[in-house]
């Protein structure tokens, strides 16, 4: 299943990345995580120190003149062993389900258009499309897309093949315009399979259900909050965590937190929600393999 999270920066769309990369190796299912914000922050988040994360395909401009340049820009390039040549391994964040072999996690940073150096800036937009295509066409596996606050530089091609896009929100009426315009972006391009996640939600006893329009949020209700906001029908809402708050002022992981049982619940509704949308039958049941010892 491929997955794309947006948000406005700061809404904890890169957090709530990788609590689900996470939470799905974790239940034994491989997992592809796709770093495309210009923040390129994916892998410290999931666990990575700064010496262990894969410089980004953007940068590599060897590649990409190798695939791309050779006197005319070619617009399908081969990419079918960029992703392993170009991924590294990303840590479990915590125990495994019992009896269930661990999934995999790998991370490929892709970076923005924005940084490319002058003169590589077509060569390397035709690269990252391809290979973002690839992986998302091509690979029977769960794809997670770490995007930026838009939609657009997965085309109307490849947006077209993911199964849901997550919104990432928090309570504020800028944050939900955002993701207003996130939601709207994304239907036009062909992906109305959304859910919208509201991040530090304030509003008790949302663990075990979907948020609904008329839960009260910061004191008001979602749909007097932003009435003229076109969001996402199906809702999940997370809290704010102290164990987050407390370890990002120190570490720039965010797995394995004390509340780590209560993040599990909250993944679990999000990707209820999300195939529900999607209209999948894929199970979230552990992926049964070879037991760890």
């Amino acid at each position: 299943m491929k997955l794309a999270f947006a948000g406005k920066g700061g809404a904890g769309k890169t957090t709530l990345t990788a609590w689900t990369a996470d939470y799905l190796a974790r239940h034994g299912h491989n997992v592809w995580l796709i770093d495309a914000d210009t923040a390129l922050s994916l892998g410290r988040a999931s666990g990575l120190a700064r010496t262990d994360l894969p410089a980004p395909l953007i940068n590599r401009h060897d590649i990409i003149m190798e695939r791309i340049s050779s006197g005319l820009i070619n617009l399908t390039p081969d990419v079918e062993d960029l992703p392993e040549a170009l991924s590294v391994a990303v840590p479990l964040g915590g125990p495994t389900v019992t009896g269930v072999a661990a999934g995999r996690k790998r991370l490929l940073v892709m970076g923005s258009i924005t940084h490319a150096g002058g003169g590589c800036a077509c060569e390397a937009n035709a690269l990252l499309k391809a290979l973002l295509a690839h992986l998302v066409y091509d690979r029977d596996e769960w794809v997670l897309v770490d995007l930026e606050a838009g939609v657009e530089h997965l085309g109307r091609g490849t947006v077209a093949m993911v199964d849901a896009l997550v919104v990432v929100s928090e309570p504020s009426l800028r944050s939900l315009e955002t993701a207003s315009e996130i939601s709207q972006l994304a239907t036009g391009l062909g992906l109305p399979r959304q859910v919208l996640a509201l991040n530090r939600h304030s509003c008790s006893g949302m663990r075990n259900r979907p948020l609904a329009s008329s839960d009260a949020t910061d004191g008001k209700a979602l749909h007097t909050l932003a009435p003229a906001l076109a969001l996402p029908e199906r809702r999940v809402a997370i809290p704010t965590l102290a164990g987050l708050q407390e370890r990002m002022l120190e570490h720039a992981h965010v797995t394995g937190l004390p509340e780590s049982a209560m993040v599990d619940e909250f993944v679990t509704m999000l990707l209820q929600q999300v195939m529900e949308s999607a209209h999948t039958k894929q199970s979230l049941a552990p992926s049964r393999g070879v037991c760890c010892a």
